[in-house]
Order: structure tokens, then sequence, then C-alpha cells
């Protein structure tokens, strides 16, 4: 369990980490940011819909929310890094930077699924994923 909540923590405060420094670039309208949007053909009002999603997702990562925000939040950063590895290769850019911070969010996502229903590795004597005991309903 402890080793679950360390890489639960260390991926979070990763990820957390990330969007709010990508998020402080696009409410800032870094420059080199809105050339490259522009180039995309997406408009300047796309990047600040973006930035103030990346902000308070980030936020909602950090905090103690119901487990529907948290959902709901690793689903809006899932769309999110698709959508900009799409996008990457679409247009013969390098994409691996959102690969892997894809995969630190769908780490963290694990990760919080199993410190959320206080389970552990598969093989040890805590309650596999899924087991609800008999008297929950």
């Amino acid at each position: 369990m402890k080793r679950d909540k360390i890489i639960y923590w260390s991926t979070t405060a990763l990820a957390a980490f990330g969007f709010l420094m990508s998020a402080f670039m696009y409410l800032s309208r870094n420059p080199e940011l809105m050339a490259g949007f522009s180039k995309l053909g997406y408009p300047v009002y796309f990047v600040m819909l973006l930035g103030t999603a990346k902000l308070l997702g980030a936020i909602a990562l950090l905090v103690p929310l119901p487990s529907k925000i948290k959902e709901w939040t690793y689903a809006g950063f899932t769309f999110t890094l698709i959508g900009a590895v799409w996008t990457h290769i679409a247009t013969h850019t390098p994409f691996i930077a959102p690969l892997i911070f894809l995969l630190v969010v769908a780490g963290s996502y694990i990760f919080y699924n199993r410190v959320k229903d206080n389970v552990t590795v598969p093989g040890t004597m805590t309650k596999p994923i899924g087991y609800k005991h008999v008297n929950q309903v």
C-alpha cells in the first residue's frame, strides 16, 4: 500500500506540475506557443480554453475532491493528450513528449484507483481488485 501511495503521488505531482506549467504558458500567451497554434490554424480562444482547463485540472488532481470529479479530470487530460499526440503526428512534429505525459497520467490514474480502493498488487494479502465485502451494498 505504501509503495502504491508513493507511485500515485509521484506520478500525480509530476502530471500536475506539467499541466500547471503548460497552463501558465497558455494563459500568458507565450509567443512561441501562440505561433505554433496559429500555424496549425487554431484560434486564440482555443489556447485560452485549454489553458484554463489545464489549470483547473491540475488543481483538481492535487486537492481532495469527489471521485467523479477526479475521473472527469483524468478523462479530460486523456482526451487532451491524445489530441496533442494526434496533432503532432499529423503535422510531422515531435510527438514523444505528449505521449510520455499521457503515460504519466495513465500511471497516476491506475494508482489513484488502487489507493482509492485500498488495493495493492494482486497476489498480496490485501483485497483483490473489484472485491466487495458481503455486507457492502
